[in-house]
């Protein structure tokens, strides 16, 4: 069972509903899963210098933990903290896999990407062999 981080920005109903697809895809195909947004830090109060610390180690922790890092991306000027998540994980020469959920990306993502795809590409993507995608749409 191969060990997934997935990063996404998970501030509306729309992301939300997104990266609860894209978890339950990843799920579906066997694979252990850790989401950062169900893993906030409990007993901690949101907001402060505590949490702030807390989570960041424990988000590079399961970064570190994990073999892939299945990317959430809504194109350019996405959210900050996934496409830091991201980086770091090509950082570490951890393979990313980038959902495009948006119109466009910004080359420094999709360019470190393994593969880029689709929701629906994701749905046949083999997670045992990782095929590498290029990105083909709008980009910045």
């Amino acid at each position: 069972m191969k060990r997934v981080y997935l990063a996404s920005p998970f501030f509306n109903d729309v992301e939300l509903s997104a990266v609860k697809e894209v978890a339950e895809i990843l799920k579906s195909k066997g694979l252990e899963v850790f989401e950062p947004m169900l893993n906030q830090m409990e007993g901690l109060e949101a907001g402060t210098r505590h949490w702030s610390i807390e989570t960041f180690r424990n988000d590079v922790k399961f970064i570190d933990w994990a073999e892939v890092v299945v990317m959430v991306y809504w194109g350019n000027y996405s959210d900050s903290g996934t496409a830091w998540e991201a980086g770091y994980a090509y950082g570490t020469q951890k393979p990313v896999i980038v959902v495009h959920a948006g119109l466009d990306s910004n080359l420094m993502v999709h360019e470190a990407a393994h593969a880029n795809l689709t929701p629906s590409e994701l749905l046949k993507y083999d997670f045992d062999k990782l095929p590498s995608s290029n990105y083909t749409g709008k980009m910045f």
